[in-house]
């Protein structure tokens, strides 16, 4: 039997996907020399197109009616509208965070509503500063401050030629118990450059100078500091009328105001307002400007002392004379024209003297 020969092989056709196309198909040992059309395209960028939708796995915010899902969930600074006058979205600050210590230093001031504009939150009323309380001046200091120092007694007395009118007590003053004690102080030396005193005086002699010289120390406030600025214009203003008092009680010839702000309280408690630049002068002042003037009734009984001439009826005061003051820390005039102000009165001092001498040889 004749033996048939052998069939060929039926083919049997390899399906391929779509995504098995695209792949790259090594290349055989046979061409691999040989450069294919699949080695020479480029492959496209991966994506998840077709196979991943990340939108799927977004967070959405229900919608408050409907309950359904609304649009993505965006971040509240982002969603913050844009200021009027605001430039681009990139300069939108948020507003600050008065929550969290961490955006201000600790001792930074709390802002309040009226301090920012851009809050529109209400702030508590603890963090609002306080309000200052108006004081008489930036250095003042209350009598309690130097309540330990003791207050300077007045160094007067009948029939004197002049009676000084000093601002208060400085420390060193109140801690020694003698008026113008601090090394700084020119009064004492001033006194002798004048012709006021034959004499250099010490602070310690400031109770003797009624009998000695026929001078006597007083202050419009007696309470010390450390300087004039520690006052208030309402102690000196209080002092005016306890200096007319003094004036009617003693009867000094003269009244000399060591200092400038002395005069202006006097002024502004007689005029009722502060002295204008153009109505200040030192030296004499005008017989109007006298000090303790008695009217036609005379001097009360409880006003007067002992080795006193009162006279009856009217008085015509003290006169006033206005000179420089004295202490180390006043600047304003230099010591030549201190000396030329003190002179003027150290002149009247020698020439009265003379004729008070005369008059007790003629008695």
């Amino acid at each position: 039997m004749e033996e048939s020969p052998p069939s060929a092989p039926i083919p049997i056709p390899i399906i391929r996907t779509p995504e098995q196309d695209t792949e790259e198909v090594a290349p055989s040992p046979s061409n691999a020399s040989e450069p294919s059309e699949a080695n020479s395209r480029t492959p496209p960028p991966a994506s998840f197109k077709g196979k991943l939708d990340i939108r799927n796995y977004s967070f959405r915010v229900p919608d408050a009616e409907s309950g359904a899902s609304g649009g993505a969930r965006r971040s509240p600074r982002l969603s913050t509208p844009l200021r009027t006058g605001s430039a681009s979205p990139s300069l939108t600050l948020d507003p600050p965070d008065r929550g969290r210590s961490s955006v201000s230093p600790p001792k930074r001031k709390a802002l309040t509503n009226d301090d920012d504009p851009s809050s529109s939150t209400s702030t508590p009323s603890t963090l609002r500063s306080p309000k200052r309380t108006k004081s008489n001046s930036s250095s003042y200091a209350p009598p309690s401050t130097y309540a330990h120092l003791n207050h300077l007694p007045d160094a007067i007395g009948p029939n004197l030629l002049i009676l000084f009118v000093g601002l208060n007590p400085g420390i060193q003053t109140a801690r020694t118990g003698h008026a113008y004690a601090h090394p700084t102080n020119h009064f004492w030396r001033l006194l002798h450059s004048s012709g006021i005193t034959p004499r250099l005086c010490s602070p310690t002699e400031d109770g003797q100078m009624p009998a000695l010289y026929q001078l006597g120390l007083t202050n419009i406030v007696s309470r010390p500091s450390r300087n004039g600025a520690e006052l208030s214009k309402a102690e000196m203003d209080d002092g005016v009328a306890i200096l007319e008092a003094k004036a009617r009680k003693y009867r000094p010839e003269v009244m000399c105001i060591v200092g400038k702000s002395i005069w202006e309280s006097l002024w502004r408690v007689r005029h009722g307002r502060g002295i204008k630049k153009e109505e200040f002068r030192y030296g004499w002042q005008q017989e109007s400007e006298n000090i303790g003037v008695v009217g036609e009734k005379g001097q009360k009984e409880e006003e007067k002392v002992e080795g006193v001439e009162y006279g009856e009826g009217r008085w015509k005061g003290a006169r006033v004379f206005v000179a420089s003051s004295t202490s180390g820390l006043a600047a304003t005039l230099s010591t030549v024209e201190k000396e030329r102000i003190w002179r003027e009165l150290g002149e009247w001092v020698e020439n009265r003297r003379e004729e008070r001498k005369v008059k007790e040889e003629e008695s």
